[in-house]
């Protein structure tokens, strides 16, 4: 008996462990792709080029008209871009993207925190990372619905440049994230109890 008991804890020794390091993985998996999440979209919003028609460019901060013969002229009061609206509307686009590069920084921040400096509270701040990287999702996906709708009479499939689909990805990859942290956070360790090593 005395030894089928330690043969128990050994294996449940084992079966924690094991566990714990997938826990670890999988933590550590979200962390990197929020970091990834976050810097594609900060070169998104930086490059500012999104919506290619015909001989114009448009982006959240300017837009641009280009020929064979000569460089891109780019101009930063969108309503010499003649389209309604533009002008005002982007101003919020590009204030929720904005925003939402904040909040995911805040995000990762606090995932980060709670993974390495494991205490009573690193639940409470995996969540708080998770819902900051919720909010991102909003605010992201709103920046991109308001740019799409702004300029619907010029969008076609293929008019969207590569710096638009890296923030498509980065919105789809902070809902991932989202998902999958606050999830992983649901099955494991009771709230309210440390983390045992």
């Amino acid at each position: 008996m005395a030894l089928g008991g330690k043969e128990a804890q050994r294996l449940l020794g084992q079966r924690r462990l094991h566990w714990y390091f997938f826990d670890s993985f999988i933590r550590t998996f979200i962390n990197v792709c929020a970091a990834l999440a976050v810097v594609l979209s900060s070169v998104s919003i930086c490059d500012g080029h999104w919506l290619l028609a015909e001989d114009r460019l448009f982006g959240p901060w300017h837009f641009c008209t280009t020929s064979n013969r000569t460089r891109p002229h780019c101009l930063r009061d969108l309503s010499q871009a003649h389209v309604p609206g533009l002008a005002v509307g982007m101003v919020r686009a590009r204030s929720v993207s904005a925003l939402a590069v904040v909040a995911a920084i805040f995000g990762l921040e606090l995932l980060m925190v709670s993974q390495v400096f494991e205490d009573l509270h690193s639940r409470h701040k995996w969540a708080l990372g998770s819902v900051l990287l919720l909010i991102s999702f909003v605010l992201s996906s709103d920046g991109l619905l308001s740019f799409v709708i702004l300029l619907r009479n010029q969008v076609t499939l293929i008019s969207f440049t590569l710096m638009f689909w890296c923030q498509f990805t980065t919105s789809f990859l902070f809902f991932l994230n989202t998902i999958s942290g606050l999830h992983i956070n649901s099955i494991t360790h009771p709230w309210g109890q440390p983390r045992k090593f």
